[in-house]
């Protein structure tokens, strides 16, 4: 984790309109937010989706709080729908579930787990050769999981949803924003997302850093 923490104040610097559509057909509109002050100075997005609003109000209240996903780029998933691992499906997903609820999309700038699309690519490579997600990563030099997630800690401060709702198979997202001033009321998975060509990623995940994973027994 970085030495900034989510005591430095971010702001809204501009909030947008945007419809989404994606590929399967399902549309929703999103309120995209940008920010000034981030702590990395990166392009970081927050999606305001469904009734935030008055997620948020209710939250104030003492009810339930809004539903939150903060979701790391992944081009190769995101964009171009490869099956080497479950972010697509993850980012569809939590787009109708944070739409029917009122909540937020965090699109955070941290590819291949923080290393880099290039460097995650020369994971998948190393991968290939036998290695697992983590083990490919520290034989290239680097962290095992290199997120911060004190942008996305700045981000949900600065619009004032600091009580949530996590939508996260991952346990470290919910430490990290909890140590960063973010009160998780509720961790909630993701759907399983398998396919044959992500079993041993997602398998990977589940029994090495306790992601809430319901998987296929191996055969």
């Amino acid at each position: 984790m970085s030495e900034a923490t989510a005591t430095t104040e971010a702001a809204v610097r501009r909030q947008v309109t945007v419809p989404l559509r994606f590929p399967d057909g399902y549309a929703t509109t999103a309120q995209v937010m940008t920010f000034d002050g981030l702590a990395d100075g990166r392009e970081h997005l927050l999606l305001g989706l469904g009734d935030w609003r008055r997620a948020l109000t209710k939250s104030a209240a003492g009810g339930r709080a809004p539903l939150v996903r903060p979701h790391s780029e992944c081009l190769t998933g995101d964009v171009f729908g490869s099956q080497r691992c479950d972010c697509g499906p993850q980012l569809r997903e939590a787009a109708e579930r944070i739409t029917e609820q009122g909540g937020f999309l965090l699109y955070l700038r941290q590819e291949g787990r923080g290393i880099g699309l290039y460097a995650k690519l020369d994971a998948y490579a190393l991968q290939d050769d036998g290695l697992d997600t983590y083990q490919a990563n520290v034989a290239l030099g680097r962290g095992e999981d290199e997120r911060d997630y004190t942008v996305a800690a700045q981000m949900l401060l600065a619009v004032g949803a600091d009580r949530i709702r996590l939508l996260s198979n991952n346990p470290d997202k919910s430490l990290q924003l909890d140590a960063l001033g973010i009160e998780v009321t509720q961790r909630i998975p993701t759907g399983v997302h398998v396919s044959a060509a992500n079993v041993r990623y997602l398998r990977s995940k589940a029994s090495h850093t306790s992601h809430t994973i319901e998987l296929p027994l191996a055969e």
